[in-house]
């Protein structure tokens, strides 16, 4: 009887060191899921859309990375390249993508931080034209 009795402690210690040992594995990741969330490229927004106020920054982008350009998902998408935008502290590089073009022939022209002549640098969004 005394044998079944430690068998049960050591089940049941067992059980507590994996949930232990789990526990913390199963939380980091779902924060490694959350942590980023890339913003959405401007090419996704809905065309016709409002555009969002103007957005004006004293400090000139970065260069722009170099992107690879995978293959098309399918036949008729367009790659829409990434831009830098603008996080309200700092600028986020927003990657490329593919995208389905909203009508027939049209081309994407893409956004740019244009040089104001009151000093600062403006963005130009890019639009389906």
């Amino acid at each position: 009887m005394k044998d079944t009795t430690n068998n049960r402690r050591i089940i049941r210690w067992l059980r507590a060191a994996g949930a232990l040992v789990l526990l913390p594995a199963l939380l980091s990741l779902t924060a490694c899921v959350v942590a980023y969330r890339p913003p959405y490229h401007e090419a996704v927004v809905v065309e016709g859309g409002v555009p969002p106020g103007p957005v004006v920054v004293t400090e000139a982008p970065p260069p722009a990375p170099v992107e690879v350009v995978t293959v098309a998902p399918a036949p008729g998408f367009v790659w829409v390249g990434g831009y830098w935008g603008w996080s309200g502290a700092r600028y986020v590089w927003v990657s490329g993508c593919w995208q389905r073009p909203p009508r027939a022939g049209a081309v994407w022209v893409g956004g740019t931080w244009a040089r104001r002549p009151a000093g600062g640098h403006a963005w130009v969004s890019g639009r389906w034209r």
